[in-house]
């Protein structure tokens, strides 16, 4: 059975304050950077390499982008490519900007 696709923003929060999870912005570089959470890491194609060829398929990665439907789909991807602890944050870094840090800047 395969676990749910999405993760609240406070959930992830709290997953990287504890250091549990690896946040990976799928956004342009503009758009990371008007905006990005501390700690996100901006996936560009060596970043993604790197992901697909070194990281273990346990590691749980959250994906997030504007909205989270990017995300959603990244999130996906890499389920279907053996990350079994992929997930999406739901509703991206505006949600974030809204419940967990009014300092972000909303775009």
């Amino acid at each position: 059975m395969e676990k749910d696709l999405e993760i609240a923003p406070p959930e992830v929060a709290q997953f990287l304050k504890d250091g549990k999870i690896k946040l990976l912005d799928v956004r342009t570089p503009e758009e990371y950077a008007i905006a990005s959470v501390p700690g996100s890491v901006l996936v560009d194609q060596t970043v993604a390499q790197e992901i697909m060829q070194t990281w273990p398929k346990e590691t749980p990665i959250v994906t997030m982008c504007h909205h989270g439907m990017r995300s959603l789909d990244a999130a996906a991807y890499l389920r279907g490519h053996g990350f079994v602890n992929a997930k999406s944050m739901t509703g991206g870094i505006d949600a974030w900007a809204l419940q967990i840090d009014p300092a972000v800047p909303r775009y």
